[in-house]
């Protein structure tokens, strides 16, 4: 009895673990997107180009601001996180984690009027 036991503790212990990783990686939901989060990636990353928000004051030229590309409609059908992930040339490619293209997206979401 006790050598079956110990066999079945290892595969046991492993579920345990594996089942506390998924319980921990699933406890925030998929759609909580911390806009927050989004706006200081925007400052850190795309300030130097775009209008970031509403009481940043300069911006390059011909750049499209963040309230813009909000007003075109809502950007949760994946493309602009698919650009953001492979970014055009003259657009640095800033290695954003899938996270952090979520938050960014969510934050340009909430400047849509």
């Amino acid at each position: 009895m006790r050598s079956r036991l110990r066999a079945l503790a290892p595969p046991a212990v492993a579920l345990g673990v594996l089942a506390a990783v998924v319980g921990h990686s699933t406890s925030v939901p998929a759609t909580a997107w911390d806009v927050a989060e989004g706006r200081a990636i925007a400052e850190r990353w795309c300030a130097s180009c775009h209008l970031v928000s509403p009481d940043q004051a300069t911006a390059m030229d011909g750049v499209a601001s963040f309230r813009e590309v909000a007003e075109r409609g809502p950007l949760g059908d994946g493309g602009l996180e698919a650009f953001l992930a492979d970014p055009h040339p003259v657009m640095p490619d800033m290695s954003l984690t899938n996270r952090e293209i979520a938050d960014l997206t969510a934050y340009i979401d909430s400047l849509a009027d």
